[in-house]
């Protein structure tokens, strides 16, 4: 076993091995951490209700700190479920309700 695989050889059904790719668990647990927290929850809310936003907007609907706001967005942006587009000076953020069904159907699928 290496930091980035599992290697498990007395539980497959057809005798191979059952190799578990480590770094993609992770990369996908942080995708979900993302969107499993309340104030990351409540900017993706507001940012729909908006259909899009500023930091600025945000920040000061919700009442934080603006580098608060900002770490969370980049956060949400990392794991795709949010989109910026830059109109001049302004960078707004909007939902990638496309991320949000993807999101949707894993989850789905990983508790069925």
């Amino acid at each position: 076993m290496n930091n980035y695989s599992l290697t498990l050889n007395s539980t497959a059904e057809n005798g191979t091995d059952l190799k578990v790719d480590l770094l993609n668990v992770k990369k996908a647990a942080l995708i979900l951490r993302a969107v499993n927290h309340k104030l990351r929850q409540q900017i993706l809310k507001q940012i729909d209700d908006q259909g899009k936003i500023t930091v600025t907007e945000l920040y000061v609907k919700l009442r934080l700190e603006q580098s608060v706001a900002s770490q969370h967005l980049a956060i949400l942006r990392k794991a795709g479920f949010v989109r910026t587009d830059r109109e001049g000076k302004f960078i707004y953020y909007s939902v990638n309700a496309e991320r949000i069904k993807e999101l949707n159907r894993f989850v789905e699928e990983l508790l069925n």
